[in-house]
């Protein structure tokens, strides 16, 4: 099983027994669509910090921030709802940091859910 830092097992678990005894199908169609989306919103997140435009910032990380909770990407829902807050509290500054960490946590979280779904 991999790291329960990077993926909460409980959260894999709950979206298998929404659909027991598909052979983790659903499971695979939800890590999918989550894993075709997270780098559109993370691309989001550099081009609205070029533009300096906070609304479309803010909710792209918004939007990774769900996504990632309803996988169970525990670490990489920590830093989306921490760079949600800081650009609501501070703006655009001092973001590239967070930004960096968010593409790290992803391709960690890309690779647990690979190992978790058979990918």
């Amino acid at each position: 099983m991999p790291d329960s830092s990077v993926i909460d097992p409980q959260a894999i678990e709950n979206l298998r027994a929404l659909n027991p005894g598909d052979n983790d199908e659903f499971l695979r169609e939800i890590a999918g669509i989550f894993l075709e989306d997270t780098p559109l919103r993370i691309a989001d997140l550099d081009q609205s910090a070029q533009a300096a435009d906070v609304a479309k910032f803010t909710r792209a990380a918004h939007s990774i921030k769900g996504s990632s909770a309803n996988l169970g990407a525990i670490a990489l829902r920590a830093l989306a709802e921490k760079l949600e807050t800081q650009v609501r509290a501070e703006g655009l500054a001092n973001v590239a940091g967070l930004v960096v960490q968010i593409k790290a946590e992803f391709d960690r979280t890309r690779s647990a859910l690979n190992a978790i779904t058979g990918k």
